[in-house]
């Protein structure tokens, strides 16, 4: 029997992972398997810098598929007229997406004492479900829950009936509410709203607050994968005496997308020098439309910043990105959803507000 297995869907699910096996004793760490899912996230090289580390004790690939991607599945998504019919479709949906998803699972679950899926709502969580393996959820991003309850949101309407039928594991709700999930793990339960009897809270500063220079210089070998290139790129523009450094996020479309940090850049840009942190999964082509800014890789989580020495911004401004983690800064501002009333129909993002 294995011990622990990570099901990671982000570069910031393995940041996490990472810093969760180094709270473990030395002589439990890299007894580890890490799964990277290919489902929303191009992990470029990690595979290979996370392996020369030897952190973990196996590093494996996991081509996740969507429900889009099997056409069977298609009239189980259609409105079928009533509440009744809606969820015998649910369930025939939620039993054969999993069987259809078999075929792409990479190891044997049920060979470890311990699985930690982040983001179970995407397909391993139903099959996990179908397939009766218990395991631990983890928040999918620093304070997610709190700014969107996925599994209240996209379960509105009947909510208490569909839980009925999750926890006879008929269907499947995420984030703690389906029948085979021990545990959900979030770093704050202070402001989440609807709390659950096995929800836990894992704080993340307590997790960074503990590493040791060694364990730094360890996630800095994982998550940068040219460490010249970073310095090069935020040694741009240093003649100004303030620095502000702009996060972005895969926001609405992408024309609104440019247009939107268009706007934050040409404000802040009054102030100082813009840098812009490229989100791992922006797909919006930033070093040709963003070319008078210096811009850093996409594929450096911005907690990486918090360990490299010298590294500091007057200001650090973020739409929806939870940004209370960095230290890197001397101010750090989340322009919130209000700013996104300006740019999108607010039932978009003000998800919580539906419930």
């Amino acid at each position: 029997m294995n011990e622990r297995i990570y099901v990671c869907h982000t570069y910031y699910h393995v940041y996490i992972t990472v810093l969760k096996e180094l709270a473990l004793p030395v002589e439990k760490q890299g007894q580890a398997t890490l799964v990277l899912s290919k489902l929303s996230t191009d992990f470029e090289h990690l595979k290979s810098r996370v392996e020369a580390t030897g952190f973990f004790q196996e590093v494996i690939e996991f081509d996740e598929k969507r429900d889009t991607f099997f056409p069977q599945l298609a009239k189980y998504r259609m409105e079928q007229g009533n509440i009744v019919k809606n969820m015998i479709a649910r369930i025939r949906f939620t039993k054969l997406y999993a069987k259809l998803e078999k075929p792409y699972i990479p190891v044997d679950f049920t060979k470890y004492k311990d699985i930690y899926v982040y983001c179970d709502s995407d397909p391993i969580g139903y099959y996990l479900n179908a397939n009766r393996i218990h395991y631990h959820a983890l928040e999918d991003g620093l304070n997610c829950i709190k700014n969107l309850d996925g599994g209240r949101y996209d379960n509105r309407g009947h909510f208490r009936m569909k839980l009925f039928f999750a926890r006879l594991n008929l269907i499947f709700i995420q984030n703690g509410y389906s029948k085979y999930c021990i545990d959900m793990e979030v770093n704050d339960l202070s402001p989440i709203r609807y709390k659950l009897k096995n929800m836990i809270e894992v704080s993340r500063q307590s997790l960074v607050d503990r590493l040791t220079e060694k364990d730094k210089e360890l996630i800095l070998k994982i998550f940068v994968r040219n460490m010249d290139a970073l310095l090069a790129s935020l040694a741009e523009g240093e003649g100004h005496k303030k620095k502000i450094l702009i996060l972005t996020d895969p926001l609405c479309d992408l024309e609104t997308r440019e247009q939107i940090f268009r706007d934050i850049a040409a404000e802040y840009e009054k102030e100082g020098q813009v840098y812009i942190k490229q989100h791992p999964r922006d797909e919006l082509d930033y070093r040709s439309l963003f070319s008078q800014y210096p811009i850093i890789d996409g594929t450096v989580p911005m907690e990486m910043l918090n360990f490299i020495p010298g590294i500091h911004f007057h200001k650090v401004v973020a739409v929806l990105t939870e940004i209370k983690a960095i230290q890197f800064a001397d101010e750090t501002i989340r322009l919130g959803i209000d700013f996104m009333d300006q740019y999108e129909d607010p039932l978009i993002h003000r998800q919580n507000e539906q419930i």
